[in-house]
């Protein structure tokens, strides 16, 4: 039976390889069109002449923040299968109406498991998965409020050749990613791996000192020394260190980045 798909992805790649995999899975599926951020989503399901899929595919990290920020704006009844190239989310997606969780890169697999599940969870059988779900979330909060307050914290544990010592955010310039690895970039330039995603660092971090700038860098305030106008409306920051590329702030977060900066008194 053909049903319609919607793609909330900003990575051009994912989204062209998740409709590669999907035309493999299941051809008659078709795609109305792929969005690339939380704007672009909430402008899509706000205004009603929108065509309404049968079923979202969402990426979790988009270039202006993380895709649950959608549901605080509008609301979405349509099944949700949810992708990220991280398995830390699957409790929080679940509280949305999500029926799948993939982790990236996306296989053949999981992408037929996924479109199965969603075959079979129809009608009732729907509204059973999502009590057992609402149940498993319950059951869950006051650990996850646990392990929330342990992760709100300013001094963390890293390596340094054969010792594990303490590093305090105060003396954090940068957090970058590469290669898998996270490292806390000092003011001095030392590279320190931290054994944490940027994805927890952000939600651990206070928003007033750090910014999440792009998918690889997450930049104390004190660290900005100037900003320059960048291609594409983007902006290009410059920091008091030197830092392994370019530091590109997306069109889609330049507002809010721009927010940030006033409500720190720049």
């Amino acid at each position: 039976m053909s049903k319609s798909v919607l793609i909330i992805e900003d990575e051009t790649a994912a989204a062209v390889n998740l409709q590669a995999i999907l035309r493999r899975v299941a051809p008659s599926y078709k795609v109305l069109t792929v969005l690339e951020s939380i704007e672009e989503s909430v402008e899509y399901f706000s205004d009603e002449t929108s065509p309404r899929p049968d079923l979202v595919f969402m990426d979790i990290h988009l270039a202006d923040g993380e895709s649950f920020r959608i549901f605080d704006r509008v609301e979405i009844k349509i099944p949700i299968i949810f992708t990220t190239a991280y398995d830390e989310y699957a409790l929080r997606a679940f509280k949305v109406n999500s029926i799948d969780y993939i982790l990236k890169p996306i296989k053949e697999d999981d992408m037929r498991h996924a479109i199965e599940k969603f075959s079979l969870l129809s009608g009732g059988e729907r509204n059973e998965y999502n009590q057992r779900v609402e149940q498993m979330v319950h059951s869950t909060q006051k650990e996850s409020t646990a392990n929330e307050s342990r992760e709100s914290q300013r001094v963390y544990l890293v390596h340094q050749k054969d010792k594990i010592i303490p590093l305090s955010i105060d003396n954090v310039a940068f957090f970058f990613t590469a290669n898998e690895k996270v490292s806390a970039v000092t003011y001095d330039g030392s590279y320190h791996i931290i054994d944490r995603t940027l994805e927890s660092l952000q939600s651990s971090l206070p928003d007033m000192e750090f910014f999440r700038a792009n998918r690889q860098f997450i930049v104390a305030r004190k660290a900005v020394k100037d900003i320059t106008i960048w291609f594409g409306s983007r902006l290009s920051l410059n920091l008091s260190v030197t830092t392994p590329e370019k530091i590109i702030i997306p069109k889609a977060r330049v507002a809010e980045f721009k927010q940030w900066l006033m409500t720190m008194g720049v």
